[in-house]
């Protein structure tokens, strides 16, 4: 709030003064505190007593040597004509947005992946875990009618060499008579030999080898009796010894896992 007050006496001329200041420099900006200061220069020349100069004046600073900043170069050529429709290059810049769109969603796909391959390989297994989870067996070292045991991710393997009477006989059990019903040539791939798993179907145990009613694999536990195929035969084992995947890359040598 700005008031200014005299006498028509020695302040007319800043009376003046004040009003070429309002009416030249402020009437752009502050039409009412202009006004103002007309009215009341008039009334004190009409009055001639005194003069009350009162309004709201409000000075803004505009800076007029601010240069703006000339963005051409950043924008497309089709846009540049402000009196040109944009809709005209509409086609083509939406195409180039697809574009782009489609080449980040690319992206994103790709980093994803190899993010998750990262993780899940983390997880995976070392090399010297997937190292004992194989193991590889010369056959030569067994001989026929003998079963051999070896360590295989921490459980018992049995491998036997069975005899042509042994595959006879298994071959000719009448399978209504077995408890899990299996043929042997089910459960091998060469007749010649038999691998197993030495666990025991019932409580885990380990049988012993070349014994029981059936010559096969018997548990001393609690009397469970396989034959030379590793079915169960007689006992309290639900099943019949598991069969491990196994291949045989050459005669001699067989790889189990």
């Amino acid at each position: 709030m700005v008031s200014l007050a005299g006498s028509s006496g020695f302040l007319s001329s800043y009376l003046h003064t004040a009003k070429f200041l309002l009416s030249g420099q402020v009437k752009a900006l502050v039409p009412g505190a202009v006004s103002s200061g007309h009215a009341a220069a008039k009334q004190r020349r009409n009055g001639g007593g005194s003069a009350l100069i009162s309004g709201h004046v409000g000075v803004r600073c505009v800076h007029t040597d601010v240069k703006i900043p000339d963005f051409s170069d950043y924008r497309r050529h089709e846009v540049m004509d402000p009196k040109k429709s944009s809709q005209d290059s509409s086609e083509t810049r939406r195409a180039f947005s697809y574009l782009v769109t489609a080449s980040t969603a690319v992206m994103g796909v790709y980093a994803a992946k190899t993010v998750v391959t990262q993780f899940v390989s983390s997880m995976s297994a070392s090399a010297d875990v997937l190292a004992l989870s194989k193991i590889e067996i010369k056959l030569g070292d067994i001989p026929e009618g003998k079963n051999m045991t070896f360590k295989w991710r921490g459980k018992p393997l049995f491998v036997r060499h069975r005899t042509e009477k042994e595959i006879a006989a298994e071959a000719d059990v009448d399978l209504s008579e077995l408890r899990d019903p299996q043929h042997d040539k089910d459960r091998v791939l060469n007749p010649s030999w038999v691998i197993v798993i030495g666990v025991c179907t019932h409580l885990g145990c380990v049988p012993i080898a070349n014994a029981g009613d059936y010559g096969g694999y018997y548990c001393p536990c609690h009397g469970s009796h396989y034959d030379a195929s590793g079915r169960i035969r007689k006992g309290p084992a639900p099943l019949n010894l598991e069969v491990p995947y196994y291949e045989f890359p050459d005669d001699s040598t067989v790889i189990v896992g």
